[in-house]
């Protein structure tokens, strides 16, 4: 007990970053993963039946389905405007925005919050996955995607199990002329 109080005080970042590096240290599963170079770890998601991974420096917030104020003359895929703390977000529907099909809201769907030039976006989905990591083996595997809904935005498919996980780009789509345009 006294090897403690002998330590010199740590100040405030050091002592989080010390209960995080020793939180980390009895993780379950395989906490040697989480510092492994060459692991690219991103938010996956639930599109319909497609499922998506978007880098986690691409999601900002992830919200539930906030209340909209409808925007007129705008596109249908454009569902309003969220006021988040304060911000005007505008609110997609990126299965409509993509497929053309509206997304049924329900209990696990989320907005994700997401940078673009002038502010932040919202993206309604159907589900948040949570964090997946790709090894660079994975990552090797990888395929092409076929959808033309989906190629502009979805470099390639990453095998996870009996799963094929698509790396879509924020950065692609909130850069999109259509995407941007939303006046219909």
């Amino acid at each position: 007990m006294a090897a403690v109080f002998d330590s010199p005080l740590l100040s405030p970042f050091e002592a989080l970053a010390d209960y995080e590096r020793r939180s980390l240290a009895h993780v379950a599963g395989m906490p040697e993963q989480i510092e492994a170079p060459g692991l690219w770890r991103g938010i996956g998601f639930r599109i319909g039946q497609r499922y998506l991974v978007s880098g986690i420096n691409e999601v900002n917030e992830i919200l539930t389905p906030p209340a909209l104020t409808i925007v007129p003359g705008t596109r249908g895929w454009l569902l309003g405007v969220a006021n988040v703390r304060g911000n005007l977000v505008p609110v997609i529907d990126l299965k409509q925005y993509l497929e053309g099909e509206r997304t049924q809201i329900t209990d696990a769907s989320r907005v994700l919050l997401v940078r673009q030039a002038g502010g932040s976006v919202g993206l309604l989905i159907d589900e948040v996955l949570g964090q997946r990591s790709f090894s660079e083996e994975q990552r090797a595997e990888a395929i092409g995607e076929d959808d033309e809904h989906y190629g502009r935005f979805v470099g390639e498919k990453y095998p996870l199990g009996e799963m094929h996980w698509g790396q879509f780009s924020m950065a692609t789509l909130v850069r999109s002329p259509d995407f941007v345009q939303a006046a219909a």
